[in-house]
């Protein structure tokens, strides 16, 4: 009986965790009294936190990125040079700090793109999201 309690313990616990990587997780990002718009985002297996980020257009932004507990490696990147967000970086267990300023309303994704061989990219398996400009 006891081993059936923790059998189920184990199986409750990986399908929550299993269920909320497909949520929506949304930040509006405030502007600090120096001008700057700060957010601190994580990236693990197959997500980021958060996964929407509202930024102000023409607002310098410092985006604070670290890697979430695991094996499998991660990046975060974004190839939009007209909008202001042009980047490529690893994610590690140490913080790093992406510095942009967003030129152009709209909404802009963002993702990983590793892969291992032979199987899904990290962004095919969810390990993507979106950066709004707004006003």
């Amino acid at each position: 009986m006891r081993y059936l309690i923790i059998t189920m313990l184990v199986f409750s616990v990986f399908f929550v965790v299993a269920d909320s990587y497909g949520e929506t997780k949304t930040f509006k990002a405030v502007i600090d009294k120096d001008g700057i718009q700060r957010v601190d985002v994580i990236g693990g297996e197959y997500y980021f936190d958060p996964n929407n980020i509202v930024l102000k257009v023409n607002v310098p932004v410092e985006l604070t990125i670290k890697k979430a507990a695991g094996i499998a490696p991660h990046n975060i990147l974004i190839h939009e040079p007209e909008a202001g967000m042009d980047f490529n970086e690893s994610l590690g267990k140490e913080p790093k700090v992406i510095k942009f300023t967003p030129k152009k309303v709209g909404k802009y994704s963002f993702s990983c793109d590793k892969k291992f061989l032979f199987m899904k990219s990290h962004k095919e398996k969810g390990m993507e999201g979106v950066f709004e400009i707004i006003e």
